[in-house]
């Protein structure tokens, strides 16, 4: 089963509680919510503060994106705040397998992201550990890029290892999603896909959601 799960860094932040219930509607079970520090990457977005809000207005599930050094420092708080899939960067710390260890403590599933220019080989001795592997298909930190090809030999990658080793890992993809590419991740093997500006632009959330869906069902 393929799910969209949309960035709220497109989204609409003096109306978010709006458009996150406009999304319940259109049955999206996902919210994918990036979290900023302006080190790791240059943006700077939202904290724990805004994750527990969001948490109190909504059922969906939260996939909290950390794009923050040294995430070891915050993933207590992001549990707390209600984060029920958290993912951290393997460039951005040097303990990934203690932070992975850390997050399923806390009962929440742990994902790990890799930027364009990391080699998958560096996943290979914490894939039986992981619950969700994140293929960054453009450079993270900015919404609105160009989706990177070669993505989707990664995705496909990732897919022969989860069946060769019988694990159930999530593969996610964010970057660059439209309606003319969306299949093409999936048919990679993607099964949960990031879309921001697709969703969130000009047209309505429904309108949006319901030409992905259309061109997943292609």
């Amino acid at each position: 089963m393929v799910e969209l799960s949309p960035s709220i860094l497109s989204a609409d932040f003096a109306n978010l509680e709006r458009d996150i219930k406009a999304l319940e509607k259109e049955n999206i079970k996902y919210l994918h919510v990036d979290v900023m520090d302006g080190h790791f990457v240059p943006n700077i977005t939202i904290g724990p503060v805004v994750v527990s809000s969001i948490r109190k207005r909504t059922d969906m599930i939260l996939d909290v994106h950390l794009m923050i050094e040294n995430p070891d420092r915050y993933i207590d708080v992001f549990c707390d705040a209600g984060a029920d899939i958290l993912t951290v960067h393997y460039e951005a710390t040097n303990h990934i397998h203690g932070v992975i260890q850390s997050i399923k403590k806390r009962g929440v599933k742990a994902g790990v992201a890799i930027n364009p220019g990391t080699p998958l080989n560096v996943l290979e001795e914490i894939l039986p550990d992981i619950d969700l592997v994140l293929i960054m298909s453009v450079n993270p930190g900015f919404g609105g890029q160009e989706f990177i090809l070669n993505s989707l030999e990664k995705i496909a990658y990732i897919k022969e290892v989860n069946k060769q080793l019988n694990l159930d890992i999530i593969i996610e993809v964010d970057g660059g999603i439209k309606e003319h590419n969306i299949i093409d991740v999936v048919n990679a093997g993607v099964n949960l896909i990031v879309a921001g500006s697709a969703i969130f632009n000009d047209k309505t959330i429904k309108d949006n959601v319901d030409k992905l869906k259309e061109a997943l069902n292609e």
